[in-house]
């Protein structure tokens, strides 16, 4: 059964254990959002992932916010999140049988679920994996498959946030793997 697909994403990523924790306690007890993950990743740092109403995310990220901006790496607030993003981040992304492969690496695992969001929305792919800092020295890189045509205009519009803003570490496309 597929997940259900909140209107809105929110992330607070922190450079500080405590500080993440400490951001979730405050964002749980702002607004009746859902986690998605809420986990310390390497190195030393905390995601907190969720999802809900807009309006109520919204509020949930700022509350998590307070007092902790010495700490924070990166941020997110996507309205609309694209359905795929829930079943790559639960580890259910799936394709049949792929026609090219294209990969973005960034620097931060909020920029990363952007520019899956920016990727899905442009062309007609499939997100096949989002994967958020872990084992990742903190960065965050998504997979994704479709026509060749498609999987590049994907990637160049996946790409272009995190590259804007200094976050891209590297896209790549692979015809025919």
């Amino acid at each position: 059964m597929p997940l259900r697909a909140d209107p809105c994403i929110g992330m607070l990523e922190f450079s500080s254990i405590a500080a993440g924790i400490e951001a979730l306690d405050a964002m749980l007890k702002d607004a009746p959002v859902r986690v998605l993950l809420a986990r310390p990743v390497s190195p030393g740092k905390y995601l907190v992932l969720v999802t809900g109403d807009v309006d109520e995310v919204k509020s949930a990220v700022h509350a998590g916010r307070g007092g902790r901006l010495d700490a924070l790496v990166d941020e997110l607030l996507l309205p609309n999140a694209h359905p795929s993003l829930f079943e790559a981040l639960a580890g259910r992304g799936h394709a049949g049988e792929i026609d090219a492969i294209g990969v973005i690496e960034t620097v931060s695992a909020a920029a990363a679920v952007v520019a899956a969001d920016r990727a899905v929305k442009q062309a007609s792919v499939t997100l096949l994996d989002l994967r958020l800092a872990n084992g990742l020295g903190g960065k965050g890189y998504l997979t994704l498959t479709g026509e060749v045509g498609d999987v590049e205009e994907a990637v160049r519009a996946g790409a272009a946030h995190a590259e804007a803003k200094g976050l891209l570490t590297r896209k790549v496309v692979i015809p025919r793997p």
